[in-house]
């Protein structure tokens, strides 16, 4: 099984500099991507997808009255 990269070319760190805008990876987590097994990028991505709806509810939360 080929786990593809979450990459949205959108490469972008996040204000804090911790994760990028786009694929919400941090910068260890891009630069070993090819060295991961499948089971490591499985949770890299999960972790990914974490971080962004995290974001998204903070955005959210932020731009309420």
């Amino acid at each position: 099984m080929t786990i593809e990269s979450p990459c949205i070319d959108v490469c972008q760190m996040s204000e804090d500099k911790t994760v990028c805008t786009g694929c919400h990876r941090s910068l260890s987590e891009i630069a070993n991507w090819r060295n991961l097994t499948d089971a490591e990028k499985i949770r890299v991505v999960a972790t990914a997808q974490a971080r962004r709806a995290a974001s998204e509810c903070k955005t959210t939360f932020e731009q309420i009255p």
